[in-house]
């Protein structure tokens, strides 16, 4: 399922541009507009609803922090559970970690290691709010697998295209993005 026109355009115009943050000549995509527009949330979260309704996911992981903003919504409207993964040092018991390479240096992601626990090889959507390059969303695909539960799709609000993460991403999981920027 994919999105309409209709829906698209909602989507997209609710979608703040704000040039030159957080450094000069980067154009940051701001969802803080989105969240705060009934309708285009809405808009949103009934396609993510209508999309995954059949996937038959045992949880939804979303990627810290505004993986967590569309990542439990939609886990209570599937009726299934949700895992944070998080940054490393803020999560409460024993966890499992993954590196991942920044533009200049290295951060680390983590979740509980028995977050999916309650199903054998759980079946897990993994979301975020957008894909840029590619590390975090790689690392957190790869600590759900590693935790012993399959990462059957990440999912993304946006697509930055022309930084390549999508095709990256797809070595490890299937993608979807609702709005790609070229």
């Amino acid at each position: 399922m994919t999105l309409s026109n209709m829906e698209r355009k909602i989507i997209e115009n609710s979608i703040r541009d704000i040039k030159d943050f957080p450094k000069q000549g980067i154009v940051f995509k701001d969802i803080t507009t989105l969240l705060n527009d009934a309708e285009a949330y809405g808009v949103l979260m009934n396609h993510l609803y209508q999309r995954y309704k059949e996937y038959n996911l045992d949880y939804i992981a979303g990627i810290d922090a505004r993986g967590f903003i569309f990542g439990a919504a939609l886990a209570q409207m599937l009726s299934i559970g949700f895992v944070p993964i998080r940054k490393k040092g803020k999560l409460p018991y024993t966890t499992i970690s993954e590196k991942y390479s920044l533009e200049y240096g290295v951060d680390e992601i983590e979740v509980h290691i028995d977050a999916f626990g309650k199903f054998q090889n759980a079946r897990v959507l993994l979301i975020d709010d957008l894909i840029a390059t590619g590390g975090t969303a790689n690392a957190a695909a790869k600590l759900i697998n590693q935790a012993g539960a399959s990462c059957v799709e990440a999912c993304f609000i946006m697509a930055l295209d022309f930084l390549d993460g999508q095709r990256k991403l797809k070595e490890t999981t299937d993608v979807y993005s609702l709005i790609e920027v070229k």
